[in-house]
């Protein structure tokens, strides 16, 4: 096995680490904690969850190819929490987020340093993801020419 294929498989474990922790996170706060999770973050779950399964797939099987539906989903994420995080922070949108379900999707369960959120957190995660396997699309291009 050379170099760049180890390589691409331990990126690919940690890809799968960091959607396991973050399914687990979202767990631990509405499960644990008692948070009931807003319409927006049930979407971000919806988007999440599944992520574990594709990317426990391809680090399986040695084929980041098949995890192609990570990227879009990753990519939706994105989306979704950067909008959900508008709605917590930006005073303009602030009326939109309360309107949304049981839960307001402005509400906020944590705020640790006056910036971190939970659709922070999601952020954060979705990005790395989608980050990575970006990469592993631009290097297996690279190395395929």
């Amino acid at each position: 096995m050379d170099s760049q294929h180890k390589s691409q498989e331990n990126v690919l474990f940690l890809v799968w680490a960091l959607t396991v922790t973050a399914t687990g996170g979202s767990l631990f706060f509405s499960e644990v904690l008692g948070y009931i999770p807003c319409e927006f973050c049930w979407y971000q779950r919806i988007l999440m969850y599944p992520l574990v399964i594709i990317y426990g797939m391809a680090l399986w099987k040695k084929q980041v190819t098949i995890a192609l539906p990570g990227l879009v989903l990753s990519g939706a994420g994105i989306a979704l929490s950067f909008y959900h995080y508008l709605l917590q922070k930006l005073p303009a949108l602030e009326e939109a987020g309360g309107s949304c379900g049981i839960v307001p999707c402005n509400g906020e369960y944590i705020n640790w340093l006056g910036f971190i959120t939970i659709p922070l957190l999601s952020f954060c995660a979705f990005a790395i993801v989608f980050v990575c396997h970006s990469i592993f699309l631009t290097s297996r291009r690279r190395h395929h020419s």
